[in-house]
């Protein structure tokens, strides 16, 4: 898949300060995604990676600037981003299916049966058809999270927000799991901001990958990924790709020792 020529997702300026900080965490940061694009953002921990998904979801008041989707801003509007956490959030006391049809009832317009239909194609769509009926607890790590999955596409949005979901699954599982997502994007032609901790998944995954060069966040620097999709894990082992890991993984190391 190509990258559109229609920004999903812009920052312009926005400046972010938490109550118990002295200083702007976000200070003037401006980025776009185009619509259609995986991008993965990268950063040492506690940079204010997860702050940015959180003014996109308006989880968090910005100071000042403006915050773009589909070119329209974000105050007052709902339903334009899917969020997905690092955990799976499913409610224990509901079915999978009934974890599924909370976003609809939440937006609202669709009767009972529409849901339950929604919520069995959707199952089905992430492997996971006939599970509906089970408890979370009755799952394993990884169908957890493609219930989760299932769950911020049931949002109907176009710009999903991935932060770090495959980060407590074991290693198989977890590649595994961005395999699956991989197959899932380049079916749904959503547009997905991932966060992440690991080099490896970024650049697997991504067509571009942003940095984090410091803290506060006044940019972030944009890798573009020299792969082409589809893509398998082969593509790790070519020289270029192995370049850019050694060269985001130093830029990390960089950022982390200053």
């Amino acid at each position: 898949m190509e990258r559109g020529d229609v920004s999903m997702l812009e920052f312009q300026n926005v400046v972010f300060q938490y109550d118990s900080e002295d200083f702007n965490i976000i200070d003037g940061l401006s980025f776009h995604i185009d619509k259609g694009e995986f991008v993965s953002v990268i950063g040492p921990s506690g940079c204010g990676k997860s702050t940015i998904f959180r003014l996109v979801n308006q989880l968090l008041p910005r100071k000042s600037g403006e915050i773009l989707v589909g070119g329209e801003r974000i105050d007052g509007r709902r339903g334009y981003c899917g969020y997905m956490p690092q955990r799976d959030l499913l409610f224990p006391w509901r079915t999978v299916a009934g974890n599924l049809c909370l976003p609809m009832e939440i937006r609202g317009g669709l009767s009972r049966a529409e849901m339950d239909q929604r919520a069995a194609e959707t199952l089905a769509h992430v492997g996971l058809a006939g599970w509906g009926d089970k408890r979370p607890d009755e799952l394993s790590g990884g169908m957890r999270q493609r219930a989760a999955f299932a769950r911020t596409l049931l949002t109907g949005s176009e710009l999903l927000l991935l932060d770090e979901p495959f980060s407590a699954l074991d290693f198989l599982t977890r590649i595994t799991m961005q395999e699956w997502l991989l197959d899932q994007w380049e079916s749904d032609h959503k547009t997905v901001l991932f966060i992440t901790h690991d080099v490896e998944e970024a650049i697997f995954l991504s067509g571009r990958v942003l940095v984090v060069e410091e803290t506060p966040i006044r940019r972030l620097v944009s890798f573009e990924v020299p792969a082409p999709y589809p893509r398998t894990r082969a593509c790790l082992t070519e020289p270029k790709m192995l370049a850019l890991r050694e060269q985001l993984i130093d830029l990390l190391r960089r950022e982390v020792s200053a």
